[in-house]
């Protein structure tokens, strides 16, 4: 594997407004350069500097400055063509960020506000990026999904209908087809990313829908359908599972893959997330999710085997060189 997803991390780089230090971000480039590793690198992954608030006009601009000096960096560092994911997950930062009160900015009531507010920046970032290294590429990874109606009425089916098709808003946004006055268009959409996990379906007002059953949607529908939408390569840019159903969802992400790419579909790849297991996101359990346990004190860390085998078997089917053409990418854990 020559690819991989990681952060720049946005937070830890501007410690004050127009001052970056790159001394979390260089070892890495540096490293994975060294080792052949190509990075998709997220210019912010739900992490923004202190006392910058999120909902004003110097959010976007502040983003922007920030992503085209990270773009001043990295083709400094290297003369590949680089590859970049503005915002990840917009649709679930509006929805955890903005409706539920589970990370910052710990709003209700302003999902579809917050949303707007980080198009406006992906695509200020965008900009930003063009105008340092226009051969970059950009991959926007959001959470693809699928709603069942809790029952049959009419207005059950819309309404689980609207909240599926509520996937595709950042990326309608993006190009202008939906509220364009944000500066969308057809090129801010480069590289389409959807991050899938077992828990992406659901009843409409009810629990998740387990896998097998009658109301569950094969991946590879989800797949076609978004790259049918779009007419863009899409690739899988998160897939993982906890526990012992982690080499079970990769065989089911990477069979559904397949069979999207044997029905025409553009789908160029999986990024299995996390690479590494980490700590819980609100307690400090830990998250047995990656390919790689916690190191030791001598820094080796155990295999989690079943999921290397099954990652193994898995490789000649995608692995065709370098992105977007067939890639296994890999991703760091934690946030």
């Amino acid at each position: 594997m020559r690819v991989a997803r990681d952060g720049v991390r946005w937070h830890l780089v501007e410690r004050a407004p127009g001052f970056y230090d790159w001394s979390s971000l260089l070892p890495m480039a540096r490293s994975a350069r060294e080792a052949g590793v190509q990075v998709i690198w997220d210019l912010c992954h739900y992490g923004f500097p202190d006392k910058l608030n999120i909902w004003s006009p110097q959010f976007p601009e502040r983003f922007a400055r920030f992503a085209r000096a990270a773009a001043e960096v990295m083709r400094a560092e290297s003369d590949e063509v680089p590859y970049y994911c503005p915002i990840n997950e917009m649709s679930y930062w509006a929805w955890a960020g903005g409706d539920m009160r589970l990370f910052n900015p710990m709003a209700r009531g302003r999902g579809a506000e917050l949303k707007r507010q980080l198009v406006r920046a992906a695509i200020a970032a965008i900009d930003a990026v063009r105008s340092v290294d226009p051969r970059a590429r950009f991959i926007v990874a959001e959470p693809a999904i699928h709603v069942a109606p809790s029952g049959w009425s009419d207005e059950a089916v819309a309404d689980a209908e609207e909240y599926r098709l509520s996937q595709f808003e950042a990326h309608d946004m993006l190009t202008g087809r939906r509220e364009p006055e944000l500066g969308g268009s057809p090129d801010k959409l480069d590289i389409v990313g959807v991050n899938f996990y077992p828990d992406n379906q659901w009843t409409l007002g009810g629990g998740t829908i387990p896998l097998g059953h009658h109301d569950y949607r094969p991946f590879r529908h989800i797949l076609r359908e978004t790259a049918e939408r779009y007419g863009r390569p899409v690739i899988v840019s998160e897939a993982g599972a906890e526990s012992t159903a982690r080499a079970i969802w990769l065989h089911y992400v990477a069979d559904e893959v397949a069979a999207a790419r044997d029905a025409g579909a553009a789908v160029e790849g999986v990024c299995l997330y996390p690479i590494l297991d980490y700590p819980g996101w609100d307690n400090g359990r830990l998250c047995e999710v990656g390919l790689f346990g916690p190191a030791n004190d001598d820094g080796d860390r155990t295999t989690y085997q079943p999921l290397a085998d099954e990652l193994r078997r898995h490789l000649p089917r995608f692995n065709s060189g370098a992105l977007p053409d067939g890639v296994v990418a890999l991703k760091r854990g934690g946030r």
